[in-house]
């Protein structure tokens, strides 16, 4: 019940953070109130427009920089998210056995699914709602550099192929791709849940996307190629041989 309370708050939180939920036609300023607009939005537009200016102008390139920032800053937290899904993924073929072991739907045996799971939890010191703080952290964050691009006039600058200010018709398929290949390296083996996420949020985002200007798009896919990187260095293969190689070495000490 927990993973499906956790998989519909994940839902809200990303259309609230693609579409916005106040002021969002309202030019940000320095002269715009409230403690939001002032601490979280206005400081995110005017980096945009410092960038923008040092870029001559390219409020693409602003956009990029600001994204690569505001990640590296989160970074932390991102791969706390990423090793507890990692961990996760190690012990599913246990949780498995435990599903398998305790079938039957009564409410005594689910709670002793629970239980041995909990149990299996704590041995192998693995926290399955430690992935869900760095989501709940993050997302103000993200929201507000929504809000600040969508907010700040960035004229009808182009970058790349594309207009910032226009849907772009080919981005968005990048769009969805890349959050397809992210979410697939980060994801729990045999959770029918994730394995439906892995569908669902790839095509929500590509179609929202295609309505909204260019230059969050943008934001998005830069996102995405930073979390695909920052997920290989910490899962892929050359991880686990820094793994191997530093257990052996703490081996050979002993």
């Amino acid at each position: 019940m927990l993973k499906k309370y956790s998989l519909a708050a994940a839902m809200i939180a990303v259309l609230l953070l693609l579409t916005g939920c106040f002021e969002i036609d309202q030019p940000i300023t320095s002269e715009s109130e409230g403690f939001w607009n002032s601490f979280f939005v206005y400081p995110l537009s005017w980096l945009i427009i410092q960038l923008a200016d040092f870029f001559n102008g390219s409020f693409g390139w602003a956009i990029v920089v600001v994204t690569i920032m505001l990640r590296t800053i989160m970074l932390p937290l991102m791969i706390k998210q990423t090793r507890s899904a990692k961990a996760m993924q190690q012990i599913q073929p246990e949780i498995k056995k435990l599903q398998e072991k305790y079938s039957a739907k009564d409410q005594k045996t689910q709670q002793k699914l629970q239980q041995e799971m909990m149990a299996l939890w704590q041995e192998r010191g693995v926290n399955p709602l430690a992935g869900c703080l760095p989501i709940l952290v993050q997302m103000p964050i993200l929201l507000a550099l929504y809000h600040a691009i969508m907010r700040t006039d960035i004229g009808d600058g182009s970058f790349l192929w594309f207009a910032l200010d226009q849907p772009d018709y080919i981005l968005p398929f990048i769009a969805g791709i890349t959050t397809y290949i992210q979410q697939k390296m980060m994801m729990v083996q045999d959770n029918p849940q994730m394995k439906v996420l892995l569908v669902v949020m790839p095509v929500m985002i590509a179609v929202f996307a295609f309505f909204f200007p260019a230059a969050l798009t943008l934001y998005w896919v830069v996102g995405n190629f930073y979390m695909i990187a920052q997920t290989y260095f910490i899962t892929g293969p050359q991880a686990s041989k820094r793994k191997d190689e530093k257990a052996a070495k703490s081996g050979g000490k002993k």
